[in-house]
């Protein structure tokens, strides 16, 4: 669509961003009848591109051009300053279209508050029950593949049979259940394609991992009542009294304004708290002053795990994991899953010398040009690892938060400070997790806290109390009639499993309230 196209048009509702949580609201807006406008930062891409995050590529054009986040997070972690590139799209599909495809069903004690699981914050404004017919939705819709979790308690009925295990999957998932606990295979969003290869990671040339593009906006276009305007990058929000009037962007250099009765944020959780702050002064929504904090991640414990020589020569896929200490002795720790990686020769090699960089030996620098020698003898004797990781779950502290740089307005900027309690959380987790690969050649791919990047969440929450939260149960803004948000932002807590399904499932259950108001205003109510 051309910009004056989309000028030129009445809209219904318009949708900034176009990840998961504005993929997905889109898509189900448009099918309920209503004219949604997609606004989308980054460019649409190519759709037979396979590529993937890179790191180490600096140059802002080249990651745009490819649909990552073009400029590198500023970031402030226990009082030390750093830069990195994070694992943030910056395209249509958002972060999505390079994820590995994992969207996990959370517990009911993730979101319920319960005598037995008692919930650090009294529970969301919303039950499991609640999201249970959009969980169910969201599965579909995704083609979701797997095994029903044995510890879940009651059954998904949208599940898709997955692909078979490879001997070195089997051979783990026999010795797991050995050791007590309940494998099942992994839930991820692959449909099978023929010609369809391993995208987990990389862009999906066909439409054969469901991501917020192919699961999102493509059907949602398919409509023939949504447009998408890419390269559209929104400056500000403007408000009068109770309500959004107008979206300000910016498109090849011109500065637009576009107008609808709703408007959708779905930038995701460093992008929507940031419009935002910078769309008045105080913040725009802001009364409470609760938006850009509580910042959470998931944290990350990898470990390598050896099946055995003969075994590993199978092959690995990201197939399993287990939940037997997803609630341990109290505490709120995570899942472990696969990470459909192998730790071979030179990933062990790489580990050694980060484990001597950490030691009292790091000053005796013939011993880097040496670890090549215990690498090549475990790759020989143990063949090569599956990874796994625990996903620990966080939980949310005001002082974590998103910031306002203040001389680029478009960059990622936050501080963040891992408390005492996570650390010890950490230690059981640890312990616990190599515990539960007894038998197995296991060693633990880290040794400081990882924070996940690639889960933000947290920073505009939804809750009853407007003194304590940005958004109402319905995620509309406390102080704005037509504003919501459908992205991982809104999470009160992080939640013990991958953010994805939780997204998508309360992304449609926000679009369905916005789509029967306008039913309702068509009905004369």
């Amino acid at each position: 669509m051309t910009l004056e196209d989309a000028l030129g048009r009445d809209w219904d509702v318009i949708v900034i961003g176009t990840g998961i949580g504005g993929g997905v609201a889109g898509r189900r807006l448009a099918e309920r009848g209503l004219n949604v406008l997609f606004l989308e930062q980054g460019p649409a891409g190519y759709r037979a591109e396979q590529t993937a995050l890179n790191p180490d590529m600096f140059d802002p054009v080249a990651r745009q051009v490819r649909g990552a986040w073009p400029k590198p997070m500023q970031a402030r972690i226990d009082g030390r300053d750093s830069e990195f590139f994070g694992p943030i799209g910056g395209g249509v599909g958002g972060s999505s279209v390079f994820y590995a495809a994992t969207l996990e069903r959370p517990a009911p004690h993730d979101l319920d508050d319960s005598a037995e699981h008692p919930h650090p914050t009294g529970g969301w404004p919303v039950s499991h029950a609640d999201l249970r017919p959009y969980f169910d939705l969201a599965e579909d819709l995704f083609h979701v593949s797997g095994d029903p979790d044995p510890l879940a308690g009651f059954a998904s009925t949208s599940l898709r049979e997955p692909a078979p295990m490879s001997a070195a999957d089997q051979a783990l998932q026999s010795r797991l259940s050995a050791n007590g606990l309940h494998p099942y295979r992994l839930h991820t969003a692959l449909r099978r394609v023929e010609g369809c290869r391993n995208c987990l990671g990389f862009k999906c040339p066909k439409r054969c991992k469901m991501d917020g593009r192919s699961a999102g906006v493509e059907p949602a276009l398919e409509t023939g009542r949504a447009a998408l305007l890419d390269r559209c990058a929104v400056r500000r929000l403007v408000a009068e009294k109770r309500r959004v009037t107008g979206v300000q962007a910016e498109r090849d250099g011109r500065a637009v304004t576009f107008r609808a009765p709703i408007v959708v944020l779905a930038a995701g959780a460093f992008g929507s708290p940031r419009l935002l702050l910078g769309s008045d002064q105080g913040g725009l929504a802001n009364g409470s002053g609760m938006v850009g904090r509580n910042l959470m991640f998931h944290l990350n414990e990898m470990i390598a795990v050896w099946p055995g020589k003969a075994i590993a020569a199978g092959g690995s896929g990201k197939a399993l994991g287990f939940r037997d200490l997803y609630h341990a002795g109290g505490e709120r720790l995570g899942m472990v899953q696969a990470m459909g990686v192998e730790v071979r020769y030179g990933e062990i090699v790489h580990y050694l010398n980060q484990l001597l960089e950490r030691s009292v030996l790091r000053r005796i620098k013939p011993l880097k040009q040496l670890t090549w020698i215990p690498a090549l003898i475990a790759a020989k004797l143990f063949g090569s690892a599956q990874v796994f990781v625990g996903l620990m779950e966080d939980l949310p502290y005001p002082e974590n938060r998103v910031v306002l740089d203040p001389d680029d307005a478009g960059a990622i900027r936050f501080e963040y400070t891992i408390s005492g309690e996570m650390r010890a959380r950490r230690r059981r987790f640890r312990r616990l997790i190599r515990a539960a690969f007894r038998g197995h050649r296991r060693m633990f791919l880290g040794f400081q806290p990882e924070l996940n990047f690639g889960h933000p969440c947290g920073t505009l929450r939804f809750g009853h109390d407007p003194r304590t939260s940005v958004l109402n149960a319905d995620c509309r803004a406390h102080e704005l009639d037509n504003l919501y948000v459908t992205d991982a932002s809104v999470f009160p807590t992080s939640m013990g499993v991958n953010p994805s399904l939780t997204i998508a499932a309360n992304a449609l259950r926000v679009a369905d309230r916005i789509a029967d108001q306008f039913e309702r205003k068509a009905d004369g109510a």
